[in-house]
């Protein structure tokens, strides 16, 4: 879908006409645009400059919705978790994986912070939610003969938990760094941490977490994947340099990966249950899955079904197919985001929950992430 600049251009020209842009150091150049229409419409957040800056604008841009969203979320997680996610367990395990965060993410917090108005401390606690929480979820990863056209197309479901009303927030931040990789976080507002992304090489990223709530509590001495997962967004370049990032880094807690690499046009799974990592190619005997793996796709779905409607459409699988399959394997009633990316043509597909109706059961938005690079 085309994207719209009318709905929410009036916050950039507030900043030029009153002068914010030098004096509070947002990029003039940041903008805030939108796709899709009437519940469907999705904010669209184009940040430039530092790391600072970015978070400034997003902090801006969002000034109420993430205030909103990061009060109530705590709130309520607070409320209706336990002392898991009292402030106290929280901040213990930021002290334990803010050694291992990365610097960028550090500063683009801070600039969310000076912007929106919202505690650091507070901001720093929403961020450490997903340490100690367990959620589940599911991707495909499908490319050359497998699909209609050769291209990379990828999945991501997230399922996590509807009650926490974080899909009544939902925006894409588009970045576009002085130094590293420009790529879009689809994301809820004041929420920088990422659960899937795209970059502008096409690397894209898929999570699944594995460990249950009884592994708790968690070895937390290392970095999580949702600030991981912006490190790589930032730097990896190809599949190679994405899969060394992973390697590289001091991981926590059990998760599975999908990384796809839509120049490329190439995926992996990957098995890391911290400290140890597997990397599975396509149509790998020694995957988890087989024999139910196939050529040109990797996928982990918990057993949710994904393998036999593959069968059926490998070899013209496109957005259509994957976003049908996609619909067919979230966790029910815990499905607040589906995205479905092309990251050879650097395009996707996402549908945010709407109130109590989950995201397989909405409509996709598409969304170019090319149109936004040509504007640099």
């Amino acid at each position: 879908m085309k994207k719209q600049k009318t709905l929410y251009s009036f916050c950039l020209g507030v900043i030029a006409a009153v002068g914010l842009g030098d004096s509070y150091g947002i990029s003039a150049e940041s903008y805030l645009a939108s796709v899709g229409t009437g519940p469907d419409t999705v904010p669209v957040a184009v940040v430039r400059g530092t790391s600072y800056e970015m978070g400034l604008a997003h902090g801006r841009f969002f000034k109420e919705d993430a205030g909103c969203l990061i009060r109530n979320f705590l709130s309520m997680i607070q409320s209706q978790g336990g002392k898991r996610f009292s402030n106290t367990a929280l901040d213990a395990a930021w002290k334990m994986v803010g050694p291992h965060t990365d610097s960028r993410f550090m500063e683009e917090l801070r600039g969310v912070a000076d912007g929106s108005g919202l505690p650091f401390e507070m901001l720093l606690r929403a961020h450490m939610v997903p340490v100690v929480a367990n959620y589940s979820c599911s991707s495909i990863a499908a490319w050359g003969d497998a699909t209609r056209d050769g291209h990379l197309y990828q999945t991501r479901n997230l399922d996590w938990e509807m009650r926490l009303q974080a899909q009544d927030h939902p925006c894409i931040v588009v970045y576009i760094p002085n130094e590293g990789i420009p790529h879009a976080n689809i994301t809820f507002t004041g929420y920088i941490g990422s659960n899937t992304g795209m970059n502008a090489k096409g690397i894209v990223l898929s999570e699944m977490g594995d460990s249950p709530g009884s592994d708790y509590p968690f070895g937390m001495d290392g970095v999580h994947f949702t600030t991981l997962f912006r490190t790589i967004l930032y730097d990896a370049h190809n599949l190679d340099q994405a899969i060394e990032l992973f390697q590289s880094a001091k991981r926590i807690k059990k998760y599975h990966y999908v990384v796809g690499d839509g120049q490329r046009r190439q995926a992996v799974k990957i098995l890391a249950h911290a400290p140890d990592m597997v990397v599975w190619k396509d149509n790998d005997p020694e995957d988890e899955l087989a024999p139910n793996v196939l050529k040109n796709i990797v996928y982990q779905d918990e057993g949710r079904g994904a393998f036999e409607p593959l069968k059926k459409v490998v070899g013209r699988i496109g957005a259509p197919e994957m976003i049908d399959i996609a619909r067919q394997i979230p966790i029910r009633g815990s499905n607040v985001l589906d995205v479905v990316y092309d990251a050879t043509a650097l395009e996707f597909w996402v549908a945010y929950a709407e109130k109590d109706e989950e995201a397989y059961l909405r409509p996709f938005v598409h969304v170019r992430l090319a149109d936004y690079l040509k504007e640099q």
